[in-house]
């Protein structure tokens, strides 16, 4: 393999590295852990509310605006850490067809597990978040592990605390050639060649 194809790989390797370091620490999120207004209730207002209650004033209905907190909570859409008394939360349990929202026109219903997070966000006192694009990216904190000796680099901790969360343990390393199998086949769905395989082992 050439140098060119090496960094071509190991640039994959790495990309495939970090999704896999942030969907577990997705995963490995706390159910009872706040609810974030950009990860959890954004998307949701975002699909299904904000085509007449958003941004746009020439589909705007009855003057409200979910995409900010201030209108939503003079026109009472939201009582924060009240959901009982938001309108929202009234309107999105409604068994009215005149009342529900989204009206079924939009044929947007939506889930029990939406319904619920609505209803916790209110009650966690609906705070807002600007959007994504204007908070600076922060790392996210290294998850605690038992075997402290395993990890060998920040990717490592976080897979380490999932399989410690249900119980597992690392497989044992694999060899370099079966590390040059895999790579292969990850990459080119292909096996490697022979020659290959055989400077990779003596290169470690």
């Amino acid at each position: 393999m050439s140098d060119h194809g090496r960094d071509r790989a190991g640039g994959r390797i790495v990309a495939l590295g970090i999704g896999l370091a942030v969907a577990l620490a997705g995963a490995a999120r706390a159910e009872d852990e706040k609810l974030a207004f950009n990860r959890d209730i954004r998307p949701i207002l975002s699909d299904t509310c904000f085509r007449c209650h958003g941004p746009d004033s020439a589909s705007r209905k009855a003057n409200l605006r979910l995409d900010k907190r201030e209108n939503a909570i003079e026109t009472g859409a939201i009582a924060p850490g009240d959901p009982e008394n938001s309108e929202l939360i009234a309107r999105i349990n409604s068994t009215d067809k005149e009342q529900v929202m989204p009206p079924p026109s939009a044929h947007k219903d939506l889930t029990a597990d939406q319904k619920a997070k609505l209803t916790r966000w209110i009650k966690d006192g609906a705070e807002y978040q600007p959007h994504w694009s204007y908070i600076a990216p922060k790392r996210p904190d290294l998850p605690a592990v038992k075997d402290a000796a395993w990890p060998k680099n920040p990717i490592d901790r976080f897979v380490l605390a999932r399989l410690e969360a249900k119980g597992l343990k690392p497989a044992p390393e694999a060899d370099r050639r079966t590390l040059a199998r895999r790579l292969s086949l990850d990459l080119t769905g292909l096996p490697p060649e022979p020659k290959l395989v055989e400077e990779f082992v003596n290169e470690g």
